[in-house]
């Protein structure tokens, strides 16, 4: 190794440690699910996305395994050579119906999706007005535009109004974006939909939302947008097939052009091979047990309700989460980092989020109930943490 990357390396990851910013990356042994194994301890697991047990499901197993045997194990070629299968397109209408628009692409991942969908339509000659708690997927694709970004108070209307007054009256810009998370992983609000689609109508804005954490848990599944009823007001549906679906993979649904422009310029789209048909057929399968079945969703919405009460009730901050994202703020990162080892110490594996993730000094453990945890999984977890909070005094 170099000596300047030697020194850079082990400077900056001592500074890290120290701070508490080191994430240290756990091993599973066995699947993501409820409970979760971990050097050969079985934890109650509050630290996924798979928010309706999917993931594990043996309907998509079986799915998967069908098509594998069909298909193979991959699709051999980017989409635009001869990767794409009857099983993509397949997906992608399913997804468009699902989500209320004219079509869908899918790409390999969410991130894939903001960094190729918001390059594809934006320039250097742009300007994207975007919500200051953004994901870092979102403020990745608008820096790789090249568009000018401007920073927007979070959920703030007027604020967006005022700054897409100032962008329009400035003459230097071509096209105006807004861009916004539809539901915020950090501390689980919801997007203004309604008011962000006055706001774009007015100052013609191009409408983007980012549903990954929207996808499966709002509008009956059908996301955020579909939620308050603005399926065909909103140019970007942005979403994510790894979290609620419970595979792998992203989606922008969208306007018939709007797809046909992605398919010829978005970059991972056309550099990146094909999602797996395996996938691909377990996500169809996802979307059918969501469209045909909503015990699950109404389960997920019980647990986290559940959970935010109780934890709430035993005096710990929670923030304003509207949706099952449950923080538990702690504030500063080294006892953040400290809580989250004592509670997996104790049994319930809630990881650590701090800077550069959220705000310093806002550090917190974040806790994603699922449909798939039991109500005695739930009360053993608030037991736990009532436990860990009155000893390191933060209850």
């Amino acid at each position: 190794m170099s000596k300047a990357l030697d020194s850079f390396l082990s400077r900056n990851l001592d500074e890290l440690k120290s701070k508490g910013l080191y994430n240290e990356i756990d091993v599973l042994e066995g699947a993501n699910g409820p409970k979760i194994t971990i050097r050969g301890r079985q934890l109650i697991n509050l630290s996924s996305n798979n928010y309706l047990g999917l993931a594990n499901d043996a309907r998509l197993k079986a799915a998967a395994v069908e098509a594998t045997e069909k298909y193979g194990v991959g699709a051999g070629a980017v989409r635009t050579i001869n990767g794409t299968m009857d099983i993509h397109t397949e997906l992608e209408k399913k997804l468009a119906r699902f989500k209320g628009t004219e079509a869908a692409i899918v790409f390999q991942s969410g991130f894939n999706c903001n960094m190729g969908a918001i390059s594809a339509v934006m320039t250097k000659n742009d300007a994207i007005l975007s919500d200051e708690l953004n994901h870092a997927s979102i403020i990745d694709g608008c820096r790789l535009s090249g568009a000018k970004i401007i920073r927007v108070k979070h959920q703030d209307m007027e604020d967006l109004r005022e700054k897409a007054k100032e962008a329009k009256l400035s003459g230097l810009y071509e096209k105006i974006m807004y861009i916004s998370d539809g539901v915020f992983s950090m501390d689980g609000d919801v997007a203004n939909i309604p008011g962000i689609v006055e706001v774009c109508k007015e100052q013609d804005l191009i409408s983007y939302i980012d549903d990954a954490h929207g996808s499966g848990v709002m509008g009956h599944g059908a996301g955020t947008v579909k939620h308050f009823g603005h399926a065909k007001d909103i140019d970007f549906q942005m979403g994510t097939l790894s979290k609620a679906i419970g595979v792998v993979g992203g989606y922008v649904a969208g306007s018939q052009d709007l797809i046909d422009w992605l398919k010829v310029r978005a970059r991972p789209f056309l550099f990146s091979t094909s999602l797996t048909p395996a996938n691909a057929a377990a996500c169809m399968e996802a979307i059918r047990i969501m469209e045909e079945d909503g015990s699950l969703h109404d389960k997920l919405w019980e647990n986290g309700r559940f959970l935010k009460a109780e934890l709430k009730k035993l005096g710990f901050n929670i923030g304003n989460s509207e949706t099952p994202i449950t923080p538990v703020i702690i504030g500063e990162e080294t006892l953040t980092q400290k809580f989250s080892r004592r509670l997996i110490e104790e049994g319930v594996y809630a990881k650590s989020i701090v800077f550069p993730t959220v705000p310093m000094g806002t550090g917190r453990v974040r806790n994603m109930p699922t449909a798939a945890h039991s109500r005695e999984m739930l009360e053993e977890a608030l037991r736990i943490y009532e436990r860990v909070g009155k000893e390191l005094g933060v209850i």
